[in-house]
């Protein structure tokens, strides 16, 4: 599976962290240097569950997102 930029940063959060909320992965990829909107972090994991690589649980009323796919399954596009 091919992932753009932003969305293998998300996906690193997921496989390094295990499953997380939106606001988790945001502060995981501020930690890092990315500072982004939480409406971005939550376009992208809505992207990435439309393309099957991340699922999600209701957790009140949050989601919890996690990995479908295993990091060494994923490519990236050139």
């Amino acid at each position: 599976m091919d992932f753009a930029d932003r969305e293998l940063d998300v996906m690193t959060v997921l496989w390094t962290a295990g499953p997380s909320t939106v606001a988790e992965v945001r502060d995981a990829l501020a930690d890092r240097g990315a500072r982004l909107a939480y409406t971005t972090v939550l376009t992208v994991l809505r992207t990435l569950e439309a393309k099957g690589a991340v699922g999600h649980a209701a957790e009140g009323r949050a989601h919890r997102y996690h990995p479908l796919v295993a990091r060494e399954a994923a490519g990236r596009r050139a």
